[in-house]
């Protein structure tokens, strides 16, 4: 009777956590895009020469998204002149459309003979305050002077 008894309650309490995930998941929410400038600082960790490179990373985000990243960069360089790979994790702090928190950033990058192509991705579930719940991608513009851009495509529950 007790092991019944047990079991049921162990049942309830996990009908109960998949009710509670399943009401968190249908809030309301929407793709928006952020975009601004952001300002990039990559300071070396590792030699100059190194095949396996490593770097501290410091940015500025201005625009939709003010506030400051930093983060832990590694890269792979080949002996073919524009062919490189590098994943980094990136910690933002700061405003996004007004809501205060804090969220992480994942890259994965490879350029191929000079065509770039990455990714970078919120890992899910790192938003705090009132980016809990935020979810997207992000792509960063280069220009030929160097100055960087974003464009953060992203969901935010709705605020009740």
């Amino acid at each position: 009777m007790k092991t019944a008894l047990r079991r049921s309650s162990m049942t309830m309490a996990l009908l109960s956590s998949v009710t509670m995930i399943a009401t968190e998941s249908a809030l309301p929410m929407k793709t928006i895009q952020a975009t601004g400038p952001v300002d990039v600082t990559m300071k070396p960790q590792s030699a100059v020469d190194a095949v396996v490179g490593r770097f501290a990373l410091d940015k500025q985000y201005q625009g939709d998204l003010e506030g400051t990243g930093t983060g832990e960069m590694l890269t792979g360089l080949t002996a073919v002149q524009g062919s490189a790979g590098y994943v980094a994790i990136e910690k933002i702090t700061g405003t996004l459309a007004g809501r205060r928190g804090r969220f992480l950033l994942q890259h994965s990058g490879t350029m191929s003979r000079g065509q770039p192509a990455r990714v970078i991705t919120v890992i899910p579930d790192s938003g705090t305050g009132e980016l809990t719940g935020l979810t997207g991608t992000m792509d960063i513009q280069i220009a030929r002077d160097g100055s960087h851009s974003y464009t953060f495509s992203y969901r935010l529950p709705e605020k009740p």
